[in-house]
């Protein structure tokens, strides 16, 4: 049964590139905040830790865990399935521990659709422009041009989901943007003061889908 002692959960998502995964490992180095690992069926990026930074398993696995109904969320994204299981990150709620996800709008969308008794915090991350986008997708493992372009078309449907959540970040400066989110973290769990502009959000998504 949930209580005031229980952690929170802080969900960050962005458009592919905006530097979500980077702003949820540092965040994972405060006490009391750990990571919640997804399941999904794509293959290992050079740099990743199987069961550390994904447990990757096959497609069949995957669809074993939905028919289970084990997910918290799951999605499709390029053609991989993506998904958090239930019994884990409940598990740390309610050991105090606060639980970063790092998953997409669609994921965001089913775990607040749970109203689950826990605090949410919710996180969109976006990048100063288009064209800073494009070169951190086109630097990135990536050196296809086409799959960058690929990100790009998806960008602009993903920002649409803005409006969901919370709070918009603007990750210009990587150490502002971090202290930024830990700033509203504190704020919203402490029942402090936030610094947020919401029109100044607004006016930067519309030159972003403009």
């Amino acid at each position: 049964m949930p209580s005031e002692n229980d952690g929170v959960m802080i969900i960050l998502s962005s458009p592919s590139g905006a530097g979500k995964t980077t702003l949820v490992n540092l965040l994972t180095k405060l006490d009391n905040f750990e990571i919640s690992i997804s399941h999904t069926t794509r293959k290992p990026r050079p740099n990743e830790i199987p069961d550390k930074d994904y447990y990757f398993v096959t497609e069949d696995n995957f669809k074993r865990l939905i028919k289970n109904e084990e997910f918290l969320e799951y999605a499709k994204v390029f053609d991989n399935f993506y998904g958090t299981t239930r019994t884990p990150i409940i598990d740390k709620l309610n050991k105090g521990k606060n639980v970063l996800f790092d998953i997409d709008w669609q994921g965001a969308d089913q775990i607040r659709n749970k109203n689950l008794d826990y605090k949410l915090i919710t996180f969109f991350i976006l990048p100063p422009s288009r064209k800073v986008l494009f070169e951190r997708l086109s630097n990135r493992d990536m050196k296809d041009k086409l799959i960058a372009e690929e990100r790009m078309k998806q960008f602009s449907r993903d920002v649409l989901h803005w409006i969901n959540y919370d709070y918009v970040v603007i990750n210009e400066n990587l150490n502002e943007c971090y202290s930024k989110i830990l700033n509203l973290i504190k704020a919203e769990i402490n029942n402090g003061s936030k610094d947020y502009d919401p029109n100044y959000i607004r006016s930067h998504v519309e030159k972003l889908i403009s």
